[in-house]
């Protein structure tokens, strides 16, 4: 009797699933994926409070303040990895916030460069906390990148009281603000999976994009010099999200295009963590080039550098872009061929409002 049962259990689940739409799925995915991502932004905007909150009022000694500072970038690293989690299937929905949070230093100098390093205008955003946290430890190779732009202004620690008030209430506050409007601006009605499943293709094509820049001292958290950190978050939210659309993707029998990509997964997650004590990327080679050598390439630098190239190339017809792309045709989402426009559903906050 037991054993009839749980059939009728079985067969009654496998109907339900064989006789879902598309339309049945894209709300189960816009459902979880609103949930999952509402806990990523949560913790990513109590993580800047406690920043805040850790920043000293006084100008900052590096003896003295030491343990403040050293809580300061916990709190970073902590609110870095929520948004690597995130950022692939937030970025296209929200161009304007994701320009003031996550932009780079020389995206954001403008023409009139920006002389004073702790409000709210101009340079803003992770990175620039991020710069300002970690000044007394940025890698050579970034010094000389960033002193050939115009508008540069050396990184430091706030040298007076007035800067370090600045620091906390402005620079600090203006991405607590932004963080807490990119929470708010989340709402189911506005979560378009088709946009985010596309941010997660793209992020996976900059995967290489981070790990060539690094070379020239332009990668993105080049101050903490925790890269390697940003790609395994990359991955592992790229992971998570996607997992969402796996048993849609079960029902359009795509199964193999499945496993290629789970195996390319894999494969990015061993080579992320083949030193797993440290958050940097190996040692840049002296002699690397944009077409690097034998020699180079047997580097460990090389070697994920290969790795990510062979995994991500677009241009590959087993890569995980291409088999997410053919995925992405399935569901009905448009293909991936390069960089992804960022078209945002909101643009409050845009770009160029912190310059004004």
């Amino acid at each position: 009797m037991r054993h009839n049962l749980l059939s009728v259990v079985f067969i009654a689940s496998l109907a339900a699933c064989v006789t879902k739409s598309d339309a049945d799925f894209r709300a189960e995915v816009t459902a979880t994926m609103h949930t999952s991502i509402t806990q990523d932004l949560a913790a990513l905007t109590k993580a800047a409070r406690d920043l805040q909150a850790a920043s000293p009022t006084r100008a900052w000694n590096p003896v003295t303040d030491a343990a403040a500072i050293q809580r300061m970038q916990t709190a970073w690293m902590t609110m870095r990895k929520a948004w690597e989690y995130v950022e692939g299937a937030i970025a296209p929905m929200f161009a304007g916030l994701n320009e003031t949070m996550d932009a780079r230093y020389e995206d954001m100098l403008g023409r009139n460069g920006d002389a004073y390093l702790f409000d709210a205008d101009g340079v803003i955003g992770m990175h620039a906390i991020e710069r300002i946290l970690f000044a007394t430890n940025i890698r050579r190779e970034v010094l000389e990148f960033e002193g050939r732009l115009d508008g540069y202004q050396p990184a430091a620690y706030p040298a007076t009281d007035d800067e370090a008030i600045a620091f906390k209430t402005q620079l600090v506050q203006r991405l607590i603000d932004d963080a807490s409007e990119l929470a708010a601006s989340w709402r189911p009605e506005d979560v378009d999976i088709s946009l985010a499943y596309q941010g997660l293709v793209d992020l996976m094509l900059e995967q290489q994009e981070k790990v060539s820049l690094a070379a020239k001292g332009k990668e993105e958290s080049r101050y903490s010099n925790v890269t390697l950190f940003d790609l395994r978050n990359n991955l592992y939210g790229t992971n998570q999200v996607y997992d969402l659309f796996r048993e849609w993707i079960r029902a359009k029998s795509a199964e193999s295009s499945d496993v290629r990509i789970q195996t390319h997964f894999s494969s990015l997650h061993d080579a992320y963590y083949a030193s797993p004590d440290s958050d940097s990327l190996p040692q840049v080679p002296v002699d690397w080039s944009d077409d690097p050598s034998p020699d180079a390439l047997r580097t460990p630098f090389g070697a994920l550098w290969l790795q990510i190239r062979d995994s991500v190339d677009p241009s590959r017809p087993e890569s995980v872009v291409s088999e997410m792309n053919h995925i992405g045709s399935l569901l009905g989402f448009d293909p991936v061929a390069g960089s992804l426009p960022m078209p945002g559903v909101h643009v409050q906050r845009a770009f160029e409002h912190s310059r004004q």
